[in-house]
C-alpha cells in the first residue's frame, strides 16, 4: 500500500492546485472482490469477506471509474483478494485508461497467463504490482498457504517481457524476513521498477497473528540496515519502499497520506472507506456507492469527515508540530489496540497508552513463536 501513497504524492506535486478548503483525493482502490486463493495469514481484508453474490456488478464499477474521472482522481489501482477472479476486469480497465486513469493491478499473479495480461495491457493496463512471500517456493508457498511462488515468478518476468512496468511487493514478518538480502537481489533479477519492502501492519486477520509475525527487534534492525545499504547501492536501479512496523516506530506514519486526504477505498460490495481497514471501527459508518455518487460520499459523508484534517484530535497531537505531517497516525490502530479510534495513535512514543504495546514487543523476543492461522475465504 505504500506504492499508493507514494504514487499519489507524485501525482499530487503535478496535480491542478485545489481551493483551500477542498481536498482533492489523487487515488482510488478498487476491491473488486474478497475472493482469493492465497489464505495469507497477514490479510488485511475484514474479517467478514464479502461473497461473490453480494459484488458490485460490471455497471456499477464503470460508473464508479466514470464518477473517480469526473472528480480528477488520476490513479486506479485494482485489487482484492485477487482482482484477476473477476472475468470483467478487462472491461474495467478499459473504461478506467480510456477516462484518462493511470491504472494499476495489484495481484498475486497465480490466476494469470500471457495471453490475458498482454490483452490487459492492450486494453490500457499501464502498471503491474506483483505479491511475494518469500524468495524460495518452501517458504513462500507455505506462508501462502498455496503453492503458487513459481507461477509468481513467471508473471513478474512476463509484466516485463510485455515491456509494462513492475512491482514487487514483498510481504515480510518474522518468518520470511531473513530473506530480505535475496528479495533485494529478486527484485533487481526481475528487472522490478520499484520494490515494496512491506513490513505487516497489525490489524484485520494479521492481528490474530501477531504474535507469529511480529519481527524481534533484532531482525528489525537488521533490516534497517540492509535498507539503507541497498538505497545507495542500488541508486537509479531499483526504487525501494520501506516502512518500519508501527510498534517499533517513535512517531506514527501518515496513514494513507491522512484519514480522507488522498485516498478512497471501495469494497467489493461497495462501500466507501478512508483506508482499507477503516470498517475495523463500528462506530463508524461509511456509505455506499449503490446509495450515493462517488463526489457527495467524499465531500459530505461523517466517515470520511470524521478524522480528517485536525480539528478531532486529543493532546498531545492537537498541539504537536508533526499534526499536518503524520495526520495523528493510524486510526484503527488506535481502535485495534485502545478500543477507541479517537485516542493517540499508540505507535507514537508521547501516545498516553504507550504501554499496550510492550506485552506483542515482549512476545516478539520469544525464540519460538506460535504457528500462523491461515486466512480462509469465508473462515
Amino acid at each position: 500500500m505504500t506504492e499508493i501513497v507514494d504514487q499519489a504524492a507524485q501525482a499530487a506535486k503535478t496535480a491542478k492546485p485545489a481551493a483551500p478548503d477542498k481536498v482533492v483525493p489523487y487515488a482510488v482502490l478498487l476491491e473488486l472482490t474478497h475472493r482469493c486463493p492465497l489464505q495469507c495469514p497477514y490479510c488485511t481484508n475484514p474479517i467478514d469477506l464479502e461473497r461473490a453474490g453480494n459484488e458490485l456488478a460490471t455497471e456499477d464499477w464503470l460508473r464508479v471509474i466514470d464518477e473517480a474521472a469526473e472528480m480528477s482522481i488520476l490513479h486506479a489501482h485494482f485489487s482484492g483478494g485477487e482482482p484477476t477472479v473477476r472475468k470483467d476486469l478487462e472491461a474495467l480497465v478499459e473504461r478506467a485508461a480510456e477516462r484518462g486513469l493511470y491504472t494499476n493491478l495489484i495481484t498475486s499473479g497465480v490466476l494469470l497467463d500471457e495471453d490475458r495480461l498482454r490483452g490487459l495491457r492492450d486494453l490500457g493496463l499501464d502498471h503491474v504490482q506483483v505479491s511475494f512471500q518469500g524468495t524460495t517456493p518452501e517458504l513462500s508457498d507455505r506462508v501462502a498457504g498455496f503453492k503458487g511462488h513459481a507461477r509468481k515468478l513467471e508473471i513478474a518476468r512476463l509484466v516485463r517481457k510485455l515491456d509494462m512496468p513492475l512491482t514487487v511487493n514483498a510481504v515480510l514478518h518474522r518468518h520470511n524476513l531473513h530473506q530480505l538480502p535475496d528479495v533485494l537481489k529478486m527484485a533487481v533479477e526481475l528487472d522490478a521498477e520499484r520494490l515494496e519492502v512491506a513490513q505487516v501492519q497489525y490489524y484485520a486477520w494479521a492481528l490474530r497473528n501477531r504474535a507469529a509475525l511480529l519481527p524481534t527487534r533484532a531482525q528489525l534492525d537488521e533490516a534497517t540496515a540492509l535498507v539503507e545499504d541497498a538505497r545507495v547501492r542500488l541508486k537509479g536501479v531499483l526504487a525501494i519502499d520501506y516502512v518500519v512496523p508501527d510498534y517499533y516506530a517513535r512517531r506514527p506514519k501518515s496513514c494513507m497520506g491522512g484519514w480522507g486526504r488522498q485516498f478512497l477505498n471501495i469494497t467489493p460490495s461497495g462501500k466507501v472507506l478512508p483506508c482499507h481497514a477503516a470498517a475495523s471501527i463500528p462506530s463508524l459508518g461509511f456509505e455506499s456507492v449503490r446509495d450515493h455518487d462517488l463526489s457527495w460520499i467524499w465531500d459530505h459523508s461523517e466517515g470520511f469527515n470524521r478524522f480528517r484534517g485536525t480539528a478531532w484530535m486529543p493532546e498531545p497531537c492537537r498541539s504537536c508540530d508533526r499534526r499536518e505531517i503524520d495526520w495523528g497516525g493510524c486510526r484503527c490502530q488506535a481502535f485495534a489496540l485502545t478500543g477507541d479510534a479517537a485516542n493517540v495513535d499508540p505507535a507514537c512514543e508521547l501516545s498516553p497508552q504507550r504501554d499496550v504495546l510492550d506485552m506483542p514487543l515482549e512476545e516478539a523476543d520469544q525464540e519460538a513463536p506460535p504457528e500462523f492461522v491461515y486466512r480462509r475465504f469465508g473462515g
